[in-house]
């Protein structure tokens, strides 16, 4: 009987440690997930950030070739004013004197428009527009405007 009895409480004992190995087992499988899901959301929030800096760079990138295109508009602009001035050729010596006083004629214009607005309006912001468009005119049409050098 006692060996019954033995057989018997190493069948309870193998039972208990059988649960308490699967228990051990559940839990280690917890922290390992937990340690996965941890190490997942490090890993995406890395590509978010990397995704974030490439999403920055495209947008600089973009933007530095605007401002290039824009330049060499600007640049194009110029030099059609000046092929077009340099087009008027041989004329009456009355129409190259008007052609020639537009552009003063124009400035002188703007300004007086300018003045006006300033007078009309205490609106500081209409005023700095009027006044930075009336320079940017100005400097446009007259700045690189100075008599030729005479070639000898």
């Amino acid at each position: 009987m006692a060996e019954l009895f033995g057989l018997g409480l190493d069948a309870a004992a193998g039972g208990v440690f059988g649960i308490i190995g699967t228990a051990l087992g559940r839990v280690a499988g917890y922290f390992e997930r937990r340690q996965s899901f941890k190490h997942e959301v490090q890993r995406w929030s890395h590509e978010y950030k990397l995704h974030e800096l490439q999403m920055a760079a495209n947008q600089q990138e973009a933007e530095l070739e605007l401002a290039i295109a824009a330049q060499q508009g600007s640049w194009q602009g110029l030099e059609a004013s000046i092929k077009a001035e340099a087009a008027i050729g041989e004329a009456s010596k009355w129409v190259i004197n008007l052609l020639r006083l537009v552009r003063p004629a124009l400035t002188l214009l703007l300004w007086f428009i300018t003045a006006w607005i300033f007078a009309a309006t205490q609106q500081e912001s209409i005023v700095e527009a009027a006044v930075f468009a009336a320079t940017a005119a100005t400097l446009w049409w007259f700045g690189d405007r100075a008599p030729k050098p005479i070639k000898l």
